[in-house]
């Protein structure tokens, strides 16, 4: 590709001249530059220094969703920490363009992983509530006779469809502490159009999947612990 000379040049015999070897030697090394210089680039061995990347962005789930207060009852709640489903475990913000490919926003991330995030919303929804004589979180150490257990099972962008949207599905169970017994389990699936096809739309919709999956979760703790449930955690 890097030849000095037409293809028939290479079956002439080759007659020896003062400093022909030399000369030859430098062509070779200066074809093999010529060859190798693509390579360092395309590996990334670039000679010269990085570009500085951009500083990243952090953004945070922070709504606060009005939510139905309810008839106190004399329960504490405890609020486990959530889990995340693989892929969705650190603060990089996800997103899908092709299906069953999940990639992430190169400068802009969470504050802190989203699961920390929506456990400390949690607590605060099921507080605002009221029907409960003290939320706490497992954390505490705190004697509870209930127990919210959460899994993010996806939080991602989708550019599957235009508008982009946002989906967020959360299983949540509600167990009685004394008696260990699963009282309820449920999936919670939402579907938020972005307002724009990039992280910051991403950031917006997921704000409102969250303020509404805070609320659906709330409203399934109030339902899960009814009266005729109570038994089951073991207080009169």
């Amino acid at each position: 590709m890097f030849g000095t000379g037409s293809p028939l040049g290479a079956s002439r015999p080759h007659t020896a001249t003062p400093g022909g070897e030399q000369r030859a030697s430098m062509r070779r090394a200066l074809c093999a530059s010529a060859v190798a210089a693509p390579l360092v680039l395309l590996t990334g061995c670039s000679l010269w220094p990085a570009v500085p990347v951009e500083d990243r962005v952090r953004h945070v789930l922070n709504p606060r969703p009005r939510v139905a207060t309810s008839a106190t009852r004399n329960l504490v709640l405890a609020v486990n920490p959530p889990l995340a489903s693989p892929g969705f475990e650190s603060s990089a913000i996800a997103y899908v363009q092709a299906p069953h490919v999940l990639d992430h926003y190169a400068t802009h991330e969470w504050a802190e992983t989203p699961a920390r995030m929506i456990g400390q919303l949690l607590t605060r929804t099921l507080e605002d509530t009221g029907g409960f004589r003290a939320v706490v979180r497992k954390a505490s150490g705190l004697p509870a006779d209930l127990a919210l257990d959460t899994q993010i099972v996806l939080l991602q962008q989708s550019f599957l469809t235009k508008p982009s949207v946002v989906e967020l599905t959360l299983r949540v169970q509600l167990v009685g502490v004394a008696r260990r017994r699963v009282l309820a389990t449920r999936y919670i699936e939402i579907i938020e159009a972005a307002p724009s096809d990039d992280a910051p739309g991403g950031v917006v919709a997921a704000n409102a999947a969250v303020a509404s999956g805070l609320t659906q979760v709330a409203a399934f703790c109030i339902d899960a612990a009814a009266d005729r449930l109570l038994p089951l955690t073991g207080r009169p």
